[in-house]
């Protein structure tokens, strides 16, 4: 698997040097794709994985929906990196760092139901110790 990636990124690369000489619209185009397809590679692999959080969900009575939300967030982290990443890399800090920030804002917002459960479990083993 890591060597497929790694394949993908160098082909990549080589490809869009040399293309970024003669055509730099289309060394855009390749770098955009490489970064898509490696994208696409890494996330078949995890989705194999997901199986193992539904286990852990049911094995220790957590509530599968707050395993769900927190996927949700840790694939939101890895996508807003990946893409800013590809805008820092076509000269696009500025809006790299707007991703990043509504990013942010997303993941905090999907955050609410876990910030609330972890708040109501505090308030029960209040009431068990008071």
């Amino acid at each position: 698997m890591i060597f497929q990636l790694v394949g993908i990124a160098f082909v990549t690369a080589v490809a869009a040097i040399l293309l970024k000489e003669t055509k730099p619209e289309l060394a855009f185009v390749v770098t955009l794709s490489g970064s898509i397809i490696l994208l696409l590679v890494a996330f078949e692999s995890f989705r194999g994985s997901i199986g193992i959080f539904q286990e852990i969900a049911s094995a220790t009575g957590i509530d599968s929906a707050l395993i769900k939300i927190l996927l949700k967030m840790v694939g939101i982290g890895y996508i807003v990196e990946f893409s800013a990443g590809v805008l820092v890399d076509f000269g696009q800090s500025s809006l790299a760092d707007k991703l990043i920030f509504a990013g942010k804002i997303v993941i905090l917002v999907l955050a609410i139901p876990i910030i609330e459960s972890i708040l109501s479990l505090i308030l029960r083993l209040m009431e068990l110790i008071g």
